[in-house]
């Protein structure tokens, strides 16, 4: 069943591929693409440089307003601007987004809140439609009445000890449904050269300082690709070593390559990780996962299958010697069965429609006499060989 769907990008960013530095506009570029293909309208609100697919790309900020709040910022150089959500280019996405969607709705439109309570006064001009945050992996927000979580790992942290007390629920349409890749962001390789990756922002709950630590122990390379920090151990500041290569932010073909020739990508993150992009991006390249234990990780790296997860540096250094055990087809397999596109797009067509009949149908009783399965949550795991399993 066909919806219409309003989406609405990151006030701050420029919804393109090329802002490959932020895993939330990925998100805004990768779900239009994603519901146009499944023949949905798709509405997009954002920077007037975007690019998605969609049906009608509504511009409500401009480069002007970008350089107003922050200047000449070079993202391809530095990242994402540091921002405000009552700086310039914040006023100007709310006003003109919550302007342009009156003259656009339709009964039983939704609302998608890509980024959460930076997207809450939008969403609150307009509560007549159906309000979605459809990739809940921040700290902020779960304020819309349907909900859609990254991993189990961050649904039940928000959700946590107050359910477990009341012994009831409300969660009917709280779900889980991961990120979700494009296959032609990513290059395949199962030859691997010597060194190994960390991805992503250099600040001490990533665990940069444990990835250094961890290629030293073992005589290693380490090449670090991301920007916003500095490398070095954070309590001693001990100086970067020559083990390390830094790159600083890079484009989405150096990223595809580093990705698809490193022998293993380090994800050594300190904080509970909602999904964590870098590790399902590394086993689309066939790439294995040495990540900690906690979080998304427990769910999504299969340990001994797609890399392995540690608890103490002992099991770090063991899983950096050994990490030519993980086959990289079984990587590849398990990320392009389980979050691509093609397979995502399954879960959220199931997920709204359920939605849509608590507006325009009996809602939690709704029947449908056309389904043939029930496999929308069912995970395709690899052999170790990297060969699918099917349900």
């Amino acid at each position: 069943m066909p919806h219409r769907f309003h989406i609405l990008g990151v006030p701050h960013t420029i919804s393109t591929r090329e802002y490959s530095s932020c895993a939330f506009t990925q998100k805004v570029v990768r779900l239009c693409k994603m519901l146009k293909s499944r023949g949905h309208t798709v509405i997009h609100y954002g920077h007037e440089d975007s690019r998605v697919d969609c049906d009608e790309r509504v511009t409500v900020t401009k480069r002007y307003d970008l350089h107003k709040a922050y200047g000449d910022h070079d993202w391809r150089k530095k990242g994402p601007p540091i921002y405000r959500g009552d700086d310039h280019a914040y006023k100007t996405f709310y006003a003109k987004a919550i302007e342009a969607l009156r003259t656009r709705k339709k009964s039983g439109d939704f609302l998608l809140c890509m980024f959460g309570n930076n997207h809450k006064p939008i969403a609150d001009a307009h509560p007549d439609m159906i309000i979605c945050e459809p990739g809940i992996g921040y700290p902020d927000g779960g304020f819309a009445k349907f909900r859609v979580f990254e991993s189990y790992a961050v649904m039940h942290t928000y959700l946590g000890r107050a359910c477990l007390d009341a012994m009831s629920n409300n969660m009917w349409y709280d779900v889980v449904i991961p990120a979700y890749f494009d296959l032609d962001d990513f290059e395949f390789s199962s030859t691997k050269d010597d060194y190994f990756l960390f991805l992503g922002r250099i600040n001490p709950g990533k665990g940069p300082h444990i990835a250094l630590q961890i290629v030293e122990a073992v005589g290693g390379r380490l090449v670090v690709a991301g920007g916003s920090g500095s490398l070095g151990e954070p309590r001693t500041g001990r100086p970067i070593s020559e083990y390390v290569e830094m790159v600083g932010v890079v484009g989405p073909e150096r990223r595809k390559r580093l990705m698809a020739c490193a022998k293993a990508t380090i994800v050594p993150s300190l904080f509970l990780e909602p999904f964590c992009f870098v590790q399902v991006e590394s086993m689309f390249s066939g790439t294995p996962v040495i990540s900690t234990d906690w979080g998304a990780f427990a769910e999504y790296n299969l340990h001994g299958v797609t890399g392995y997860r540690c608890r103490t540096f002992e099991q770090f250094t063991w899983a950096a010697r050994n990490i030519h055990t993980i086959n990289p087809y079984a990587c590849r397999t398990w990320a392009e069965r389980n979050f691509s596109l093609e397979r995502v797009a399954d879960m959220f067509d199931e997920y709204f429609y359920s939605v849509s009949n608590v507006f325009s149908g009996n809602g939690w009783y709704h029947p449908n006499t056309t389904r043939s399965e029930l496999n929308w949550l069912y995970r395709s795991p690899p052999s170790p060989d990297g060969s699918p399993r099917s349900p």
